[in-house]
């Protein structure tokens, strides 16, 4: 339930990001919205195998014929499918750090170490995701090195914000 509320916050924060940095480049804004959007409906999909699992795990009269064991063969593997379903998410939903970084980047009213950094983690979600589509037995998680800048971005928007003098020189360009 909390994940799918994720993604309605998610689709919220796409949108102020966008009206924030549109001025930077209309394009790449648009391109950061359609690569976040991607994601929305793979991962509040995906929560379905959850709610298989609450289904299995609650149990009910229809479950009966199934042993103990044959239940928790099946929790695993929709627990499995939801992992590989996150996967997915993380893999479409990468680019759009992508297209934020670089707008951030561009931006001259955010720093700039941020937009490298929002980068880099795009690239951490997008190796993670393909290593673990085509490797899964390595178990390559990047993200647990970069995520932390997520955090960052969000925190300096919420306390520093913007430096609105060069806001408006970008509007006013």
């Amino acid at each position: 339930m909390w994940a799918l509320l994720d993604q309605v916050i998610f689709i919220f924060v796409v949108l102020a990001l966008y009206h924030l940095l549109k001025v930077v480049n209309r394009t790449a804004a648009v391109m950061m919205v359609i690569f976040l959007l991607l994601g929305v409906p793979i991962a509040a999909l995906n929560e379905l195998s959850n709610g298989g699992v609450l289904i299995l795990l609650n149990g009910g009269n229809s479950l009966k014929v199934f042993t103990a064991g044959q239940v928790h063969a099946v929790v695993l593997m929709l627990l499995d499918l939801h992992a590989l379903g996150l996967t997915i998410f993380n893999l479409v939903g990468a680019p759009w750090f992508f297209a934020m970084g670089y707008l951030v980047f561009r931006s001259r009213f955010l720093p700039r170490i941020l937009g490298v950094l929002l980068v880099v983690n795009g690239l951490a979600y997008l190796i993670t995701s393909l290593a673990g589509l085509l490797r899964p037995d390595l178990n390559l998680n990047l993200v647990m090195l970069t995520g932390w800048v997520e955090v960052v971005f969000a925190l300096w928007l919420l306390i520093r914000g913007i430096n609105m003098v060069r806001w408006e020189d970008v509007v006013d360009r």
